[in-house]
């Protein structure tokens, strides 16, 4: 029970860190100016995808998840530390 409990906290924990980092971690500005419209537009026709926000909204989701995993991994490394202290 004990170990169940443990994981689900972590997975709470993970997302919740994914919840905080979404308004922080973004690529751009939400209004982008024409050269980086131009830019995101050369991408997605480049990789097959019609909608330039679609693979706007990808980027931005691999960014949180990277950030968020990073920020998991800070997390447990410093209770570890606080743990054996």
């Amino acid at each position: 029970m004990a170990k169940l409990a443990r994981r689900l906290f972590k997975v709470v924990l993970f997302c919740g860190l994914f919840r905080l980092l979404l308004p922080y971690v973004h690529p751009y500005p939400v209004e982008w100016t024409e050269s980086q419209s131009l830019a995101w537009l050369h991408v997605a026709n480049r990789l097959g995808i019609r909608d330039p926000n679609d693979l706007f909204f990808w980027v931005t989701v691999a960014m949180n998840l990277i950030a968020t995993t990073l920020a998991y991994v800070a997390v447990m490394k410093l209770w570890r530390w606080y743990r054996t202290k």
